[in-house]
């Protein structure tokens, strides 16, 4: 059984059909045909079940793919090992949070340093983050400290606070709870600071709107269209613009820490070994600033 076999077999699972796995990898349809029936003898059972849409696994092929993710999985970070002395370089898939106005000098410091690494940066809300580093998805994540699961480690990396922001009209925080709460989807640790608030207050928001990005919000908040709650660093031009009105709730909501989590039993490459003291550098820079 060679490796490539257990790849192959991977994408056909993900995939459903041999035409498009045989475009993933640019090999011709019998040979990833051949490739399968070949794991199917070697294993005396059948993988799939074909049909006319397509292929599905069968009992068999669930537990071969179960199996196969991670003797592939295992294969990556053997060679990652070997090869741990080298300078950092390769792809490294990093989460974040949207509202991150530290970030990108974090991200600036680290791939002027490393010019050999191809970074990628994906934003979601952190519950969403915190699976996909779970599941392997992404290296590692820049996240709202939580309740993490026990396969995953946290490195601190700022502190932060929240503000509920409105538009401009003259308000108290009493008629700002009648206002419609805009937010991200559910699993964004803003909005479950909110919520723990409303709920302390015993108040239900009249309307509850959610979006996709961080601009829509702020741009719907300045022309009056609700309230939200966001890191007080991400608005500060806003308000000094006078686009918008900060108003302060209690430490117990509004304080929070940034931490960049990652699998603990994930081998610590020199890449992301490297992005982790570059993490540290900047942390104390800012506590020492």
């Amino acid at each position: 059984m060679e490796f490539k076999d257990l790849e192959i077999f991977q994408i056909v699972a993900e995939k459903g059909t041999i035409t498009e796995a045989a475009k993933e990898f640019n090999y011709v349809q019998s040979n990833i045909t051949s490739r399968i029936q070949k794991l199917e003898t070697e294993l005396n059972t059948p993988l799939f079940n074909r049909h006319r849409r397509g292929m599905s696994l069968t009992p068999e092929g669930k537990k071969l793919l179960a199996y196969s993710k991670k003797i592939l999985l295992l294969t990556d970070q053997m060679k990652k090992a070997i090869q741990s002395n080298e300078e950092p370089s390769g792809k490294l898939e990093i989460g974040t949070v949207e509202t991150l106005i530290h970030l990108p000098k974090i991200l600036s410091s680290y791939i002027k340093k490393y010019k050999n690494v191809d970074l990628s940066l994906i934003t979601g809300v952190t519950e969403t983050l915190a699976e996909e580093v779970l599941n392997h998805k992404l290296d590692g994540a820049f996240v709202i400290e939580s309740d993490f699961h026990p396969d995953l480690v946290s490195h601190e990396v700022f502190q932060e606070k929240l503000v509920l922001i409105s538009d401009m009209r003259p308000s108290t925080l009493e008629e700002l709870k009648e206002e419609p709460f805009l937010c991200f989807s559910k699993g964004c640790g803003y909005r479950a600071r909110l919520e723990a608030w409303y709920k302390d207050q015993n108040i239900t928001p009249q309307k509850m709107m959610e979006f996709g990005t961080l601009e829509t919000i702020l741009q719907s908040v300045a022309m009056g269209l609700g309230v939200t709650f966001v890191p007080e660093s991400s608005v500060s031009h806003m308000e000094q613009s006078g686009l918008i009105q900060c108003h302060k709730l209690p430490d117990q909501y509004s304080k929070f820490k940034i931490v960049f989590i990652r699998r603990t039993d994930t081998y610590l490459t020199s890449t992301i070994e490297k992005f982790i003291e570059t993490l540290e550098s900047n942390k104390h820079a800012q506590w020492n600033h």
